[in-house]
Formats: C-alpha cells, sequence, structure tokens
C-alpha cells in the first residue's frame, strides 16, 4: 500500500510538470539513438542539428528546435535530476507555457548572441574559419535560463543569496574560459532574469525558513 502511494505521489508530480518530462523522454529517446551510432557518423549526424554558425546562416528554425532534442554527452542520467530540481518547479510555477517561453527565449537568443559574437571573432582574426563548423547541441542555455528564472520564485532575503550563487557559478567559467558556450550561459541567466514579467501573479514566493519550520513542526 505503501509503495503504491509513493507511486501515485511521483506520477501526479510529473502530470504536473508534462513538459518537463515529455523533453527528458525525447531526449532519452535521442540518446539511446546515439549510442547506436558509430563514433564517425554521430558527429556527422550532430553537426547537421547544431547551432552552429553554418547550420544557422541555412537552416536557423530547423536547427534551433532539432538542437534542443539532442545532448552530445551520452549521459542521460543527470538530466533527470537538472529537470526534476530546475525545470519541473519552474513549469509547475508559471505553468507551461510561460515555462516553455523562458526555455525558448534563453535558448534562441543566447545561441544567436553567442554564435554572433564567435562569427565577430572568427572576423576579426581570433578565432580559426573552420569554428562555423563548431559542434553546438544541447539544452543547457534553456537550463541556465530558468536557473535565473527561479531567483523570483525564492523570498527575500535567500533569494539574494540564490542569486549570488547563480551569478559567480556562471561567471567563473565565462571569466576563466571565455569561449562562446560559457558566454550563452551567462547571456542565459541574464536572459532568465529578464524574464521577470512573465512571473507576476505566480503566487507567493517560496520561502525557505517557512518550510523548515513546517518540518520541524
Amino acid at each position: 500500500m505503501g509503495i503504491n502511494r509513493d507511486f501515485g505521489g511521483v506520477w501526479a508530480y510529473i502530470r504536473s510538470a508534462p513538459g518537463t518530462y515529455v523533453w527528458l523522454l525525447v531526449l532519452f529517446v535521442t540518446t539511446v539513438a546515439l549510442h547506436q551510432m558509430s563514433p564517425e557518423f554521430e558527429q556527422h549526424f550532430l553537426r547537421q542539428r547544431s547551432t552552429n554558425i553554418h547550420e544557422l546562416s541555412h537552416n536557423p528554425v530547423r536547427v534551433l528546435i532539432s538542437s534542443a532534442m539532442w545532448i552530445d554527452s551520452g549521459h542521460w542520467l543527470p538530466y533527470v535530476l537538472l529537470y526534476t530540481v530546475f525545470h519541473a518547479p519552474a513549469e509547475r510555477w508559471l505553468g507551461t507555457a510561460r515555462w516553455l517561453g523562458v526555455c525558448a527565449c534563453a535558448h534562441v537568443l543566447a545561441t544567436l548572441i553567442s554564435e554572433g559574437a564567435l562569427l565577430k571573432a572568427i572576423r576579426d582574426g581570433m578565432a580559426p574559419h573552420s569554428a562555423v563548423n563548431t559542434l553546438d547541441i544541447g539544452v543547457s542555455y534553456a537550463l541556465a535560463g530558468v536557473v535565473g528564472v527561479l531567483t523570483y520564485r525564492i523570498a527575500a532575503p535567500w533569494r539574494y543569496v540564490y542569486l549570488l550563487v547563480v551569478l559567480v557559478v556562471f561567471a567563473l567559467p565565462l571569466a576563466e574560459g571565455r569561449t562562446f558556450t560559457e558566454l550563452g550561459h551567462f547571456v542565459s541567466v541574464l536572459i532568465g532574469l529578464a524574464c521577470y514579467p512573465l512571473t507576476r501573479g505566480r503566487g507567493k514566493a517560496w520561502n525557505p525558513k517557512e518550510t523548515l519550520e513546517a518540518l520541524r513542526g
């Protein structure tokens, strides 16, 4: 009976964030598909779905959508945790449409900004021309955007602690590496913060102190 109750609770949580877990299912299927490919074919296959400069200049809409359906690490399980910790709470709080809006804005705008910066670097001679075919797929920009917008889900003063941690986590790699990918991640967080208008009227902010007191009581 207890097992059935626990399963029912998990299933209810999944149903409360349908977009998050449908996306995870898609990533699972595509990850399994990648494992069936040879390494050489896999790289060719992913580059055709990559939001690099070459593909963006020829098939922008197609690659912006398809790039968010694949992960090149080959490891799907970590995304279950990341999606459950960040995407699911954001979707439950904002609603599927607004959550998807944040994901789309972060994914598309951060991609265009980071690839634009890479294009400028190529033209200025700071990056090789071969970088137009750089492999750039995955869901990290959308995830970073959601991490950013979740700032408004937390009540002050905890909100500012969370924001400081997020900015440090995403700014340090950018300062150290200064790659177009790290730029895209940092820009995604800023885009998530800029999505504040989508959070209005979404209920009372979560207060960690109140939650702890409720658990103790």
